[in-house]
């Protein structure tokens, strides 16, 4: 006997089936609802935080800026490519989840042909002013990045709950990479913000992951809180997180790139995040996953102002 569908099968039976018809209308929020404007702001904030680091900056706070937000540009164009190319991918997993079931793809707003087109282009002229502007081991990585995520990544998240650490590493490139656009290699700074995006991940994956497992359970993708018997499974793994967190974020500061300021608001925001992993932890509901969503959106920007305050920069006129 066939089983009942869900409230969220039903909705997205009843969904158009995405369509190539030239009638079809994109808003220009439909085209920007591509690149995911809110992860295009964070890669844009990280990769530049990253490029402010490198010791070969321009001199002078303003060229400084300058250079650094010319990076961080080029790289959020190739991030961008990343989402626009993963939505291609996904749009009939898009389509049972009802987050994401209006995205234009799934509705048909706009064609997967023109969607690829328009990340393609996003790809090669990030890429490429990464190469032209900056070196050429900022452009290898950026595409190697641009690989991760949308060939190994993409399809993992059907296949194996491993996704979320490949996503991860895919994630924490946008500070190396805008180091390594103003330096030409990687240096302390570059692997420190890696690690430390890295572990600032998870417990913020887990807090949305949990939100929407029953979305992703309805759409086939292996996401931890989604799997069977899963419970309890996202609170350990943000307590995990937080915890080396905590470690890493002090690295800075315990190495000699960073001084006291730093070393004392590092370690109160990263205790504030591992409090709020384990309140998660102790009683996974939506108010506490809510609660560590908005400690993660607080702590990362905060740690951010932090290094650039405190770690010994001068803009020499």
């Amino acid at each position: 006997m066939s089983q009942p569908m869900s409230h969220i099968e039903q909705r997205a039976a009843l969904l158009p089936a995405p369509t190539l018809s030239l009638g079809a209308k994109a808003t220009l929020g439909d085209w920007a609802t591509l690149i995911r404007p809110r992860v295009a702001l964070m890669v844009a904030v990280v990769a530049a935080a990253g490029a402010l680091l490198a010791p070969s900056r321009p001199l002078g706070l303003f060229a400084a800026l300058a250079r650094s937000l010319e990076a961080a540009f080029w790289i959020t164009l190739v991030t961008g490519c990343a989402s626009v190319l993963n939505q291609v991918l996904e749009r009939d997993v898009d389509g049972r989840m009802r987050r994401t079931q209006d995205r234009p793809l799934v509705t048909g707003r706009i064609a997967p042909r023109d969607a690829l087109l328009f990340g393609a282009a996003l790809g090669v002229v990030g890429s490429a002013g990464l190469a032209l502007s900056f070196n050429l081991l900022a452009a290898f990585f950026a595409v190697a990045t641009l690989t991760l995520y949308v060939g190994v990544y993409t399809p993992m998240k059907r296949v194996s709950s491993i996704n979320t650490v490949v996503g991860a590493v895919a994630g924490a490139a946008p500070p190396l990479l805008g180091y390594v656009a103003l330096e030409g290699s990687t240096g302390p700074w570059a692997w420190m913000l890696f690690a430390i995006l890295f572990a600032w991940q998870f417990p913020h994956f887990m807090a949305i992951a949990w939100l929407y497992r029953e979305d992703y359970a309805a759409a086939g993708m292996r996401m931890l809180p989604a799997l069977p018997n899963s419970e309890g499974v996202a609170g350990r793994q943000a307590v995990l997180y937080a915890s080396s967190l905590l470690a890493v974020a002090l690295l800075p500061a315990l190495t000699g790139l960073a001084g006291g300021l730093y070393a004392v608001g590092a370690f109160v925001l990263s205790a504030a995040y591992l409090a709020a992993s384990v309140a998660f932890c102790l009683r996974e509901d939506r108010p506490r996953a809510r609660a560590l969503l908005l400690v993660s959106l607080v702590h990362l920007p905060l740690l951010l102002a932090l290094v650039l305050a405190d770690s010994g920069l001068t803009f020499v006129a």
